[in-house]
């Protein structure tokens, strides 16, 4: 019996050192990251952008996986169920948050996961066709209000950020619009460009071209400040909703039972990337804004994804949108 028991506490201590000079070690090959959307969009940019950045610090090769569908979640439970060895890393912005609200979600986006570092904080714009008479932010408020039979809101489907926005907009000025749904960003955008929609509340990312390029007006972005991109455009709090702010963060996670070490290894590498100035410097040009240090942690996303499962989840019940 004695024997089984010291053969038996051998292979833990064997196993836990084995574990051990593998995380000091780590990584000794390339890293995929999970992205749960298609490639070109706007998470898929801010992953690549990262990547490359994080590479330099890690030594080692990070490549993107693009896993698409259902919102985000196809790509979330993937990585949920990847081996917890640091060489699976996962991106997902504020849908994450969002999932527990909208679909039956075969993975827990806070235990399936160890968080690393919230990423970025990105901005929405409020824009319109170019035809709409709206002098400013606060006549776009007063037509909505007063044409709300009338009046459709573009969004890139259930879930994305640009239907998040339309929701928070609804609850902030208790009108309800309609609501018309596409599949993606780039369908929706085309038919405001065609004079099809009429409103739209979408990422930076995706509008700031069609702005700069006088294609679709523009009257308000969702951060608490203004856009260093879209310095002339003020913030929704400023322009007539008091209070209104909403940000497409992202942030990197790997699966649930990943060493500690390794987290820390990663965390470090995330921090020193988001000091990178050509990294900030194309996140600017995108309209979002890298985080500092102390938010890119396990602890800041850790609490932060908590608070906005505890936001949202309220205002998508309230909107009485199903659970897919």
């Amino acid at each position: 019996m004695f024997q089984k028991i010291a053969k038996s506490l051998a292979c833990i201590l064997v196993a836990f050192w084995a574990s051990a000079a593998g995380a000091q070690q780590y990584p000794t090959k390339v890293i995929t990251l999970i992205v749960p959307f298609a490639a070109g969009g706007p998470s898929d940019t801010i992953a690549r952008i990262l990547a490359q950045t994080m590479s330099n610090s890690l030594k080692q090769q990070i490549i993107i996986e693009n896993v698409g569908g259902a919102g985000g979640t196809i790509g979330a439970a993937r990585a949920a169920k990847s081996d917890p060895d640091g060489y699976t890393l996962f991106v997902h912005h504020i849908g994450h948050a969002t999932a527990p609200a909208l679909y039956k979600l075969s993975y827990d986006p806070i235990t399936d996961f160890e968080p690393i570092g919230i990423i970025n904080d990105g901005a929405s714009t409020f824009v319109s066709r170019n035809d709409l008479a709206f002098k400013d932010f606060k006549e776009f408020l007063e037509y909505v209000k007063t044409n709300k039979d009338k009046v459709n809101m573009a969004n890139a489907g259930v879930g994305s950020a640009s239907h998040l926005c339309d929701l928070l907009f609804q609850e902030a000025v208790q009108t309800k619009v309609t609501l018309i749904p596409y599949k993606g960003t780039g369908p929706a955008m085309n038919d405001m460009l065609g004079g099809t929609v009429d409103i739209m509340c979408d990422q930076s990312t995706n509008t700031t071209p069609h702005i700069k390029a006088g294609k679709i007006k523009v009257y308000a972005v969702t951060l608490p400040k203004r856009l260093g991109s879209l310095p002339e455009v003020p913030t929704a709090d400023e322009a007539g909703l008091p209070g209104f702010s909403m940000s497409v963060w992202h942030a990197l996670y790997a699966p649930k039972g990943t060493p500690k070490p390794i987290i820390e290894t990663l965390t470090k590498a995330l921090q020193e990337a988001l000091k990178d100035a050509n990294l900030m410097q194309r996140y600017a040009d995108l309209g979002a804004e890298a985080v500092p240090q102390e938010r890119a942690t396990p602890a800041a996303l850790g609490a932060h994804l908590k608070s906005e499962i505890d936001r949202w989840g309220p205002i998508i019940k309230k909107a009485g949108v199903p659970v897919n």
